[in-house]
C-alpha cells in the first residue's frame, strides 16, 4: 500500500515542471494597426495565456478581438472600418489567433498558430517577447498581415495593403 502512495507522489512532482503558468491580462493592453493610410486600435480583447518558459510544449495562446471595438479617432472612419466593404463586424464579429506551438527564437519567442479574419484561417508566425517582474510581466509583439490575403477592403484600394500590428499585453499570474 504504501509503494503506491509513494508513486502517486513521484507521479505528481514529475507532472509539475509540465504544468504551464496561466497569465491574466490587465486592462492596460494595446493592440494597435498601423499602415501610412490608416491606424488606430481595437479596444475589447480577450484571451486565455498559458506560458512557462522554461517548458515551452505545455504553452499555448488564444485571442479574440472584437471587431466592433476598433477605434481610428474618427467616427466616421469607425463606422465605414466596421462596414460590409472592410471588416463586416456584423458577418464577421471576432479576430481570433489560436496558437499550435510556440518556441524560442533568439532573444524572444515565436507563437505559430491560425489567425482567423474576415472568415479566412491563416498559418501567422507572430514574433514575441515576455519580461516577466515576479507574479507580473508583458507579452509584446508586433507583426504584419496583408489585408487582400483576409478579403478585407478591395485590392489595390487607396490604403496599403500590408498592416503592421503591435500588441502589448500586461499579465499577472493566476
Amino acid at each position: 500500500m504504501r509503494y503506491k502512495a509513494i508513486l502517486a507522489a513521484l507521479l505528481f512532482m514529475m507532472a509539475l515542471p509540465a504544468m504551464a503558468a496561466s497569465w491574466q491580462p490587465t486592462n492596460k493592453y494595446s493592440i494597435r494597426f498601423s499602415s501610412n493610410d490608416a491606424s488606430g486600435i481595437f479596444k475589447t480583447f480577450s484571451s486565455t495565456l498559458v506560458f512557462d518558459e522554461q517548458n515551452l510544449g505545455t504553452s499555448k495562446f488564444t485571442a479574440t478581438v472584437e471587431v466592433a471595438s476598433i477605434n481610428t479617432g474618427n467616427g466616421l472612419q469607425n463606422k465605414h472600418a466596421k462596414g460590409a466593404e472592410w471588416f463586416d463586424a456584423t458577418t464577421y464579429p471576432q479576430i481570433r489567433f489560436v496558437s499550435d506551438k510556440i518556441v524560442k527564437a533568439g532573444s524572444g519567442y515565436q507563437a505559430t498558430g491560425t489567425l482567423e479574419m474576415h472568415g479566412v484561417k491563416k498559418q501567422v508566425t507572430i514574433p514575441f517577447t515576455f519580461q516577466r517582474k515576479g507574479n507580473a510581466g508583458t507579452f509584446a509583439g508586433s507583426f504584419s498581415v496583408n489585408r487582400n490575403d483576409y478579403h478585407i477592403g478591395k485590392a489595390g484600394n487607396k490604403v496599403e495593403e500590408v498592416i503592421r500590428i503591435d500588441i502589448s499585453v500586461p499579465v499577472v499570474q493566476k
